[in-house]
């Protein structure tokens, strides 16, 4: 039991990790503009990410599971252990790196230590997702700001009346972006161990029941939460202030945005629904929640024209977003190697 505890730990580390560095893209530009305090950011954050991340946080990790089969124990920890500290070191730096690239950098290195060939048509759905969200980001930013913006001069509303209605809605959208990032993300955090950790169900109350992957993601939620309270605010501050400078209105835009992009590579209902229906969806990946709010900006930042966009910070998270999962796999793999010849331990 202290052993099993012992390599989750790595995953805790990094839900820790994911807190500290991404929950600056649910509240990051709400909380830059200062139109929500911090702890209220924070609060929001740790209830609905650990409701996310057990009740919907499934669909996303089967996809991961897929691109690598972590068979042993000591395995899932180096593996979680390299994501982890490739974005502790990111967040030192201020950069909201992807979480999800760094669990699948970790995950390839693996692949190769192992000498387990890669499923190349899942890596090549999961990077063409990355491509993807911040471009479907973007759309919807720029969507929802033509959306409001015709609305706001149609109307004429009070600006101490839209000052009241923004924050309120900040405060849902945020909600609604941190059950998504718990569904969406949780993946990155336990996904690992899930093949790796026999835990038995358990029956709360009689009312419902708690498989072991989702006693897992509950673990992982609350990791993630102790990461937003204690090591998120400089991240926050990148993306809500230093990118491109916005409007409370248009932080409402780009949290919105960011939500509905990362519900849409989460939802397994929604997926089946429009597949029943014979429409194109989405596929069921853990995406970049870091990317999906950069876009946002990116969006926000184009149709008020671009002149205004911090090239530079944009320069240095793109090259956070290279640089992280080739991290990860060196990482990944040489912390393998010592776990398996100096420590004696079987990774695979």
């Amino acid at each position: 039991m202290l052993s099993t505890l012992f390599f989750m730990s790595s995953g805790l580390f990094l839900g820790w990790s994911l807190g500290a560095n991404d929950a600056a893209n649910i509240f990051g530009t709400a909380v830059g503009t200062r139109m929500i305090k911090f702890k209220t950011s924070a609060v929001i954050i740790t209830v609905f990410v650990i409701i996310g991340a057990v009740i919907s946080g499934g669909g996303a990790s089967q996809t991961l599971g897929t691109l690598g089969q972590v068979n042993q124990l000591a395995g899932a920890f180096v593996v979680a252990l390299a994501a982890g500290l490739t974005v502790l070191w990111m967040t030192n730096l201020g950069l909201p790196v992807s979480t999800s690239q760094s669990i699948v950098g970790a995950i390839v290195g693996w692949n190769i230590f192992a000498s387990y060939s890669t499923d190349m048509q899942v890596l090549t759905k999961i990077i063409g997702t990355w491509i993807l969200c911040p471009i479907l980001s973007a759309f919807f930013s720029i969507l929802f700001y033509i959306i409001i913006s015709k609305f706001l001069n149609k109307y004429k509303i009070h600006l101490l009346t839209i000052d009241r209605y923004t924050r309120l809605s900040l405060i849902i959208v945020g909600a609604f972006g941190a059950y998504s990032l718990g569904a969406n993300n949780i993946a990155n955090v336990m996904g690992v161990f899930t093949n790796t950790i026999n835990i038995s169900s358990i029956n709360i109350l009689g009312i419902f029941t708690l498989s072991g992957t989702q006693q897992l993601f509950f673990l992982g939620g609350i990791a993630i939460s102790v990461g937003v309270y204690t090591y998120s605010k400089k991240v926050m501050v990148t993306v809500g202030k230093d990118i491109f400078k916005i409007s409370p209105v248009a932080a409402l835009i780009v949290v919105l945005s960011h939500s509905i992009v990362l519900f849409l590579f989460a939802s397994e209902g929604l997926k089946y629904w429009l597949t029943n229906l014979g429409l194109p969806s989405l596929p069921l990946v853990p995406v970049s929640s870091s990317q999906a709010v950069v876009g946002a900006v990116i969006g926000i930042g184009l149709i008020k024209g671009a002149h205004n966009i911090n090239y530079k910070v944009l320069g240095s998270i793109s090259l956070g977003w290279i640089v992280t999962p080739i991290t990860s796999a060196i990482i990944s793999y040489l912390t393998l190697f010592f776990m398996q010849n100096v420590f004696m331990f079987n990774v695979y």
